[in-house]
């Protein structure tokens, strides 16, 4: 899968639109990237879980962000061959109140996924929260980096190597 075809991939989800948008950390755009669109086309998530896929080893157990990287996490798992679990942000309250839902064994290497990086809040968020549970992450791969708001020195500064398949730069070429 070429960046080209999983950049058409995006397109034909329509999961980038332009004009005046308000995003989560309160900033604001010019376009916004609509993971819920990508996430819920098939052949898009396809694309998405299949290019993830080309970068793990057959070792790796990934993690999927709650809740928008869980798609993308039951996907590669299903491509890959790999298992998964969930990392919530905050803990629940009820049920076992898990902020990891799945398997994880104390000093497992863990590959997390996350749909689009602003500030890499959520995502450090995350490392966080499968750090406190025993794991070891040092990757985290990302469907779009949007390059603005330190996204990703906000990760890289938790000990975090952080592989976008697309950037916003590529995805808006010719576009805007």
């Amino acid at each position: 899968m070429t960046n080209q075809e999983l950049i058409d991939a995006l397109r034909a989800a329509d999961a980038v639109r332009f004009g005046e948008f308000e995003l989560s950390y309160g900033g604001t755009s010019e376009y916004y990237v609509d993971k819920y669109l990508f996430e819920t086309d098939p052949d898009c998530l396809e694309a998405i879980a299949s290019a993830f896929a080309g970068r793990l080893s057959a070792d790796d157990k990934l993690a999927g962000v709650a809740l928008g990287a869980v798609p993308l996490a039951a996907a590669t798992s299903v491509q890959a061959g790999v298992p998964y679990v969930i990392a919530r942000k905050q803990r629940k309250e009820y049920g076992t109140g898990n902020l990891i839902e799945g398997r994880l064994e104390e000093g497992e290497e863990v590959v997390v996924l996350e749909d689009i990086v602003t500030t890499g809040t959520s995502l450090v968020d995350a490392i966080e929260a499968l750090r406190e549970a025993g794991a070891i992450v040092n990757r985290a791969l990302v469907v779009v980096d949007r390059e603005e708001a330190d996204g990703r020195e906000t990760v890289e500064a938790a000990g975090v190597e952080m592989e976008a398949l697309v950037t916003a730069s590529e995805l808006l070429a010719d576009r805007k």
